[in-house]
């Protein structure tokens, strides 16, 4: 019995929005997402404030979430919803 379901995992990988640092502590992933960063995550960003006529740029902090996905694929020579063989 050849194995005829060769599913592909796939790593899927995201930002938050940027906030101010010491916001980002509480900041959650999306549902079904990890968080894969720690504390007030990554100080690589920045998050804007408009005040009247002028828009202020800060540097801000976001974290990097990430999800495992299952691909479902026939393995090679199998196709189809069922992958069925030749």
């Amino acid at each position: 019995q050849l194995k005829k379901q060769c599913d592909q995992k796939l790593l899927i990988r995201m930002k938050t929005e940027c906030v101010p640092c010491s916001l980002n502590l509480e900041t959650r992933c999306p549902a079904g997402y990890t968080k894969i960063t720690n504390g007030t995550g990554i100080p690589d960003c920045r998050y804007y404030l408009e005040i009247k006529t002028h828009t202020l740029s800060f540097p801000g902090c976001r974290h990097h979430c990430m999800k495992e996905f299952e691909q479902p694929e026939c393995c090679q020579g199998h196709w189809g919803p069922d992958c069925m063989g030749k």
